[in-house]
């Protein structure tokens, strides 16, 4: 076998299932991700030409290393994709094996009894600067070293060196490894051990595939194929931070290495690290990927639109513009899904804020942008920070929101809008300390006033100090202004149930009823199992339905007909319970002065039914509003809901359908 060092030329074929064409074009069918992500095979025991873009060309009759065994044109011979080191003009390079699976050198080699006397280093030098020659010289096996090839010895006979923490394949299986897996990495042979594991990763079995590359590596630590193949192995895994310094390792062991660039532009665009996939996306060759260009682009665009909308405080296009870009290539970016809960958390979403902000805490952590990445104007990771210390002071966290606002100010120190949010959130905090220490010390103006100056410095409304403030307001008895907090507190978190409390009991201290009854209806179906507001409730309805008897006899009905004084006045009588009876009327109508007496009548013998009257020329919106068309009109309602309508009836039938509905 041959191992080359960072200097030493090799070749490579594209991927485990095809050889890698003279130069890559466009026109293949294979997507962009999927050329960026697809393992490469390299010549781990072959020499080769190097095309300009750092690939190596394979000449026609050169056999494709990596790949499944492939049968001789003659029957005794065939390929095993190895053959034995040899040492030629100061470097190793491959020896002929004799038949149509052997392998020529790009220089003249000795005869292969020539033998290097001593150990091999990673940097491809002889230690021994001896030679011995053997006439019947037999095949010499690598060690298996420590991690690096070249730590081992050469042993005579096909022995191998034992070597400090290798395992047997039997060992390995018992831990529930697979036989093949446990085989492979027992190998000496690299080629052998990378072709499993590209057959692994062509099945998706992406966690053996990194074992198997793993081994690779620890033998050709220097082989920039192997970096690749492990990185993209990783990025199965949605090891992207992990996978992003394979390609970097690679690019450093090979600067011109097209694929790992290809792949690193793919892992950074995910990342949403725009700025370094266009870097590496041109780096691959004189024309980048169209499709992986595209995506680039989109990318771009979408955040560009973003941090337009961030400027001029328009949220919702701001949220819009994120999930495209995600949508579109992004889509493992912490940073996108950081500025997705800044979006959510100024369109007063609490929770959706929450929601992006723990995704985001979810992803690799190694996959987190460089140190110098920028976003929004400020260090990408300090710009996370930023947002987490707004969400937690949205919901209450006050000191996790000044630790926070500190974590970003030492990433990015230099920043104004980091320096300026820091500064406002330690107010914020101090003042909503001081508030309730006031409280509870039942000094509720300077309580309130402590709440009043968090508020003029919250970098955005808050709903809690709001909530607080009210909780004064309603100690000193201001209801009014206790409500107006809390509307305030419930427009910036809908579902804040303390607030809905509040204003229930206000709304109960000014008897509101209507009001008191629809807060805490909502508070019993989001608390069901909370007496206390079961109670309350109940109160609130009492009250409720002795408001509206009251009303009725504040008419202080007798033996005589009342006048409805206006709308509201005739929704209170009819929505009472018990009957009533209205008659539309208007003066100097000859019909209506006949009934008069009549209902006068009525009203001594039925005391349990209201009379009403409403005059047409006095109110005649409400005359609008019942629909009276003719007079005199008499209509009849019980609890609330009208039960019958009478047109210039007869005393007869006047009687005849009051007796029925009393």
């Amino acid at each position: 076998m041959s191992f080359l060092s960072a200097g030493e030329t090799r070749k490579q074929s594209s991927a485990p299932v095809s050889p890698l064409p003279t130069r890559p074009t466009s026109s293949s069918s294979d997507t962009a991700f999927a050329k960026a992500n697809v393992p490469e095979r390299s010549d781990l025991g072959l020499a080769g030409r190097r095309s300009r873009s750092g690939e190596i060309l394979l000449g026609p009759n050169d056999p494709i290393p990596g790949a499944m065994e492939v049968k001789s044109s003659k029957p005794s011979h065939r390929r095993s994709g190895s053959v034995p080191v040899v040492y030629s003009g100061g470097s190793f390079s491959s020896g002929s094996t004799g038949g149509s699976g052997s392998s020529s050198s790009t220089s003249s080699s000795p005869a292969s009894n020539v033998m290097p006397a001593g150990n091999i280093c990673p940097s491809g030098k002889i230690v021994k600067t001896g030679m011995m020659t053997r006439s019947n010289a037999r095949a010499d096996v690598l060690g298996s070293g420590t991690g690096n090839y070249g730590h081992g010895s050469i042993v005579r006979g096909g022995a191998i060196a034992s070597s400090r923490g290798s395992k047997s394949p039997e060992t390995m299986v018992s831990n529930g490894m697979s036989s093949a897996v446990a085989k492979a990495l027992s190998s000496m042979d690299p080629e052998e051990v990378k072709r499993i594991g590209n057959e692994h990763y062509r099945r998706g079995q992406f966690a053996e595939a990194l074992k198997l590359y793993d081994r690779v590596i620890s033998m050709c630590p220097d082989n920039a194929v192997c970096r690749s193949n492990r990185a993209a192995a990783l990025t199965g895994l949605q090891r992207f931070g992990e996978a992003v310094t394979e390609c970097e390792e690679a690019l450093r062991l090979d600067p011109a290495f097209g694929r790992a660039h290809q792949r690193l532009a793919s892992l950074l665009l995910r990342l949403g690290q725009v700025e370094n996939a266009r870097k590496h996306l041109f780096l691959v060759g004189p024309k980048p990927d169209p499709l992986e260009l595209q995506k680039l682009q989109e990318v771009e665009k979408h955040l560009e639109r973003s941090a337009d909308a961030r400027n001029v405080g328009d949220w919702k296009s701001m949220l819009s513009e994120t999930n495209a870009a995600i949508a579109d290539g992004a889509d493992s970016s912490s940073v996108l899904m950081a500025s997705k809960a800044e979006a959510h958390l100024r369109l007063h979403q609490l929770e959706e804020a929450e929601l992006a902000l723990s995704n985001a805490s979810k992803l690799d952590s190694s996959s987190l942008p460089h140190s110098s990445a920028k976003f929004f104007g400020m260090l990408s990771n300090s710009y996370m920070y930023v947002v987490r210390a707004q969400v937690e002071l949205a919901g209450g966290r006050f000191e996790d929101s000044v630790a926070a606002a500190e974590k970003a100010r030492q990433i990015d120190p230099g920043n104004i809008e980091v320096l300026t949010l820091l500064n406002d959130i330690r107010i914020v905090s101090r003042s909503r300390a001081s508030g309730n220490e006031f409280f509870n010390s039942g000094k509720f103006i300077e309580a309130s006033l402590a709440y009043e100056e968090g508020l003029n410095h919250a970098p955005i409304s808050n709903a809690i100090l709001y909530s607080n403030r009210a909780a004064c307001m309603s100690k000193l008895g201001q209801w009014e202004k206790s409500i107006q907090d809390c509307n305030e507190a419930l427009r910036i978190q809908p579902n804040y149930t303390k607030a809905l409390l509040r204003r229930a009991a206000s709304f109960a201290e000014l008897e509101q009823w209507n009001q008191a009854e629809r807060d805490y209806e909502v508070l019993r179906k989001e608390m069901p199992g909370d007496t206390e507001v079961v109670e309350a409730l109940s109160r609130v309805q009492i009250a409720l339905r002795a408001s509206r008897v009251k009303d009725v006899s504040d008419l202080k009905f007798s033996m005589e007909i009342k006048e409805i004084r206006g709308p509201e006045h005739f929704q209170a009588v009819i929505t009472s319970p018990g009957v009533s009876v209205v008659h539309f009327t208007t003066a100097m109508n000859p019909n209506c002065e006949k009934i008069t007496p009549f209902i006068n009548t009525m009203c001594a013998r039925y005391p349990s039914v209201k009379f009403l009257k409403v005059d047409m020329n006095t109110i005649p919106t409400l005359a609008k509003t019942e629909n009276v068309r003719a007079i005199p009109t008499f209509k009849i309602y019980k609890d609330g809901a009208k039960v019958k309508e009478i047109i210039n009836p007869n005393q007869q039938v006047l009687e005849y359908t009051l007796k029925h509905y009393t």
